[in-house]
């Protein structure tokens, strides 16, 4: 497998993870496990695959399922070890973030030649398996906790479509875009990083919109 490959089950594998962290908060059972880590390990690609126009690949390459049922049954079998199972998950999404966001961009890249639509795909695939992840557990979402989050994602998809342009080698741009996003969210988790938030204003009053 190429480096872009591995970045692909690592994301699925360790979204899959964090499903099933999920699920373990929430007590549920060997299904809802398998039920939440499938659904945010495959999610993102998922999404990626529609709206790029070509076949999903866990229908194409049953492997992934797979992938996602042995993590899931995995972490129903250790979850009890973990001292801290929000804080692991946290840290597991940001890795696969930062793997996922990164080859979102290189199959959006590689499907459409556009630069513009491997950045929008990058961030949707490191992002959206998430999202659904706490929506569907009821968990705080990561989408809306103060740390840069969805920033992460465009920062690695904006950096692998830039070395790809100045010709870097694909190994070598997948694994320093990897890195970054993985720098830019774990700095974020370490140290709190943010962007700057928006500030309210008090509204014009009615006779000013005249």
């Amino acid at each position: 497998m190429n480096p872009v490959d591995i970045l692909d089950y690592a994301g699925v594998a360790l979204f899959a993870a964090t499903g099933a962290l999920a699920a373990s908060r929430k007590q549920l059972d060997i299904i809802g496990f398998l039920f939440l880590g499938a659904v945010t390990g495959i999610g993102g690609g998922t999404l990626r695959d529609l709206v790029l126009g070509v076949p999903v690949f866990w229908v194409q390459q049953h492997l992934y399922l797979v992938v996602c049922a042995a993590t899931a049954v995995l972490v129903n079998f250790t979850a009890h070890l973990l001292e801290s199972r929000y804080r692991l998950l946290l840290w597991l999404d940001a890795v696969a973030l930062a793997a996922y966001g990164v080859f979102g961009a290189y199959k959006g890249l590689l499907v459409t030649g556009s630069a513009t639509v491997a950045i929008a795909m990058g961030m949707l695939t490191g992002t959206f398996g998430g999202i659904l992840r706490d929506v569907l557990a009821r968990e705080p979402s990561v989408l809306m906790r103060q740390e840069i989050y969805v920033a992460a994602a465009l920062t690695g998809a904006l950096a692998y479509v830039a070395l790809r342009a100045l010709d870097i080698g694909l190994p070598m741009a997948a694994g320093g875009a990897f890195l970054l996003a993985l720098c830019v969210r774990g700095g974020a988790l370490a140290f709190g990083w943010t962007l700057p938030a928006y500030r309210s204003h008090p509204g014009r009053a009615p006779e000013d919109l005249r």
